[in-house]
């Protein structure tokens, strides 16, 4: 049986304001958090949305389809409104609550105005996938399958949140993805059209990095900083732009690291294994050197 007086003890010693002060995100009382749970299912509806059938009820059909999105919408509006007003209120200390919930149904209203569109969007990644993949046999193999499909959709989701000021709700989805793929993209990259990550484990995306149309990388890539700068008290400084830009048509193979603000031109094949930190030229062959013997 568990002693009470040890039990106070603790609760006391853990309610403490002092012991945890320094990592304590002080709110006005009785304003939310947001919750991990109802983004999962905010994640999971936009994914029955966007793809119906594969994700959600799998019994749709033509004759269904309208009353099964309806639904979802309707449901992704009122989970995705309490969310966003929660991350307004972790980051807006001085606002009145009923402006921030105006603010709120805004801005989710324009979130799912722009669904159809993100929807063409990863579409043109599924492509991407199965046309550069031979051992994928068709699009839902793709879509049910694949750890870049999931690690992407959600990055698409979270940067069109993060576009928006949406604070705090855009990390949290992205790095639901980071959990369950093991593929690390930060919302702030600027990922264009027929992006695909064959295989996908250990890829990480820098915050401020800049991906083109048609780039495939392969597992273990980074897309990273090569170094950052300091303020007075030894913090890194934030907001700047510290990673790679990749150019149309890029390849980039396992394990390489591109690090720092270059640019990789154009139809570029950077070979697996290296550490690239300077620009490369539009259509080279960055690929390691044979060792004679």
């Amino acid at each position: 049986m568990q002693n009470k007086d040890v039990s106070v003890s603790v609760v006391d010693e853990l309610s403490d304001y002092e012991t945890f002060r320094r990592v304590y995100h002080r709110h006005r009382s009785g304003e939310p958090f947001p919750s991990g749970d109802a983004l999962l299912e905010t994640v999971n509806l936009i994914r029955a949305i966007l793809f119906p059938g594969y994700f959600g009820n799998s019994s749709i059909d033509m004759n269904t389809i309208r009353y099964h999105v309806g639904v979802n919408v309707e449901r992704l509006g009122s989970i995705l409104r309490d969310q966003v007003f929660s991350s307004f209120c972790f980051d807006s200390d001085d606002v009145p609550l009923e402006d921030l919930r105006k603010k709120s149904s805004e801005v989710v209203d324009v979130f799912i105005s722009k669904l159809p569109q993100m929807r063409q969007t990863l579409i043109t990644d599924v492509e991407a996938a199965y046309y550069g993949d031979p051992a994928a046999k068709s699009f839902a193999e793709i879509i049910l399958c694949y750890p870049a499909i999931k690690a992407i959709s959600n990055h698409r989701i979270a940067h069109e949140l993060l576009l928006l000021g949406v604070p705090l709700i855009p990390r949290m989805i992205s790095e639901m993805a980071h959990s369950e793929t093991g593929i690390d993209i930060h919302p702030g990259a600027a990922i264009g059209n027929y992006f695909t990550i064959d295989h996908g484990t250990g890829v990480v995306v820098g915050e401020t990095a800049i991906i083109g149309n048609h780039v495939k990388i392969y597992q273990g890539v980074t897309l990273g900083a090569k170094s950052f700068e300091l303020d007075e008290f030894g913090n890194p400084v934030k907001n700047v732009l510290r990673h790679p830009i990749i150019e149309d048509n890029v390849i980039i193979y396992s394990n390489a690291s591109i690090l720092g603000r270059i640019t990789i031109g154009e139809g570029a094949v950077i070979g697996g294994n290296l550490w690239v930190t300077s620009d490369v030229e539009k259509g080279a062959k960055v690929i390691q050197s044979k060792v004679e013997k």
